[in-house]
């Protein structure tokens, strides 16, 4: 059972320090979009062209800072998450289209994650199962969320964001071309090949994904129940200024660290994998096992390490984000802030969504069919649910004075924009592929 904590009269406590409060759902969200399929992507990214797609981070960064940004400024203006809006300002078949898409893809996802965990974590202690490995981290990562308190297991998300610094770490001990790198990064070259389209498309689907819009709106929602002086926006509007400037610090910081630990994976895939040749990679769990013979047992170590470490980190977001959409459509009372027997529903739709995720492993399901059917249906609904979050954000009924405009709401709309097509792109290579 969840214990109740005692709430204190600030927003920052005096022995936390004061950039630690500040950040919260744009970290964690920032983090978890780094997730082992990420990782698998940005390994094969890497392995396949070298450093030619480093600059996708840097053209991706505000595009993610933007729609992110705005997820969490409903959440935090209205009090309530994306699905609760849409479901009071749109139709029921558009509602439970947008759920249904977006929970299949979550555990779709969950399974493929679970499995690169579990076949990471094989490299590192073979004599265990790989079956108990995916049973235990499910257990983990649903059993934190249900058992404990929403402020200790944010606490706890925070600290595992520092499993992303393991790919720093690998990067600092391969031999990269810098010249190579800063070329890649900085100057675009462009390739006439479909399989570089295809791999920029499968970039920008794993680095926008619509999980993530999910999360981090209901967190911003989470904060003003559990933090005594937060009130939603549109009922305190005096808290609007340091607020907005709270999500923007957070959603920028959170961004920047997904990007930049993006960058450093996709250089160290460039600096062994293609660099000796090896241009084909299935798997994060493959990419930390190749690692070994190239980099060194540390390196190896290390991203096997990270794999693990981002799993129990990402898992939970996309089962939670799951949870809430399912539970605000249905009007069920929703959020991690609540007591289990508060919340039945919310919590065994957390729990289901995770056990699904482990027994598509038992089943014998391919991880690598999961994540492309995990990333064909986020393709699907990406640009038609940033549509929805930018028509609730400059929609003065909801948002009131809040509203967006400016450049947010034309980054917004580009953002939405370079989906709209990556989605179309990827969509037209499956059906071509089929053919």
């Amino acid at each position: 059972m969840k214990a109740t904590p005692v709430r204190s009269s600030a927003v920052v406590g005096p022995s936390e320090p004061r950039v630690l409060g500040t950040l919260g759902p744009g970290l964690i969200t920032g983090a978890a979009d780094d997730d082992p399929s990420g990782i698998g992507t940005y390994s094969q990214a890497g392995a396949q062209f070298g450093y030619q797609l480093l600059w996708t981070m840097l053209w991706t960064y505000p595009l993610m800072v933007v729609i992110q940004g705005i997820s969490a400024r409903i959440g935090r203006t209205t009090g309530r998450g994306i699905a609760a809006n849409i479901r009071e300002e749109y139709s029921p078949p558009l509602l439970y289209a947008t759920v249904l898409a977006l929970f299949v893809a979550n555990i779709c996802n969950i399974g493929a994650d679970l499995a690169a965990m579990a076949a990471s974590a094989r490299l590192l202690l073979p004599a265990v199962p790989t079956a108990a490995y995916v049973v235990a981290f499910g257990l983990i990562c649903a059993g934190g969320q249900i058992f404990m308190h929403h402020t200790r297991y944010v606490a706890i998300l925070k600290w595992l964001t520092l499993s992303l610094f393991a790919y720093f770490a690998t990067l600092a001990v391969v031999h990269v071309r810098w010249q190579d790198f800063l070329q890649g990064l900085l100057w675009p070259h462009l390739l006439a090949q479909d399989a570089f389209w295809l791999m920029v498309v499968a970039v920008l689907g794993t680095t926008i994904s619509p999980y993530l819009f999910f999360w981090q709106a209901s967190q911003e929602v989470e904060d003003t129940k559990t933090e005594p002086l937060r009130e939603p926006l549109r009922h305190m509007p005096s808290q609007g200024r340091n607020e907005l400037a709270r999500i923007k610090t957070d959603t920028v910081i959170g961004m920047g660290l997904s990007n930049l630990v993006a960058i450093a994976i996709m250089a160290t895939a460039a600096a062994t994998f293609h660099a000796k040749g090896i241009t084909q990679l299935d798997t994060a769990a493959q990419a930390a096992q190749a690692l070994r013979p190239l980099a060194g047992e540390f390196a190896f170590a290390l991203f096997a390490l990270g794999i693990v470490g981002t799993g129990l980190l990402a898992v939970p977001v996309l089962a939670g984000s799951a949870a809430y959409a399912l539970g605000e459509a249905r009007r069920w009372p929703v959020g991690l802030s609540r007591n289990p027997s508060e919340a039945k529903a919310f919590y065994a739709t957390i729990a289901a969504a995770t056990a699904v995720g482990a027994v598509a492993n038992a089943l014998g399901i391919s991880p690598l069919k999961a994540l492309v059917w995990a990333a064909a249906l986020n393709a699907l609904v990406a640009a038609p649910i940033m549509i929805l979050v930018m028509r609730l954000a400059s929609s003065r009924k909801v948002m009131g004075s809040f509203r967006i405009g400016g450049w947010w709401l034309v980054l917004g709309w580009c953002a939405t924009g370079v989906m709209a097509l990556a989605s179309l792109a990827y969509l037209l290579s499956l059906l071509f592929d089929r053919h």
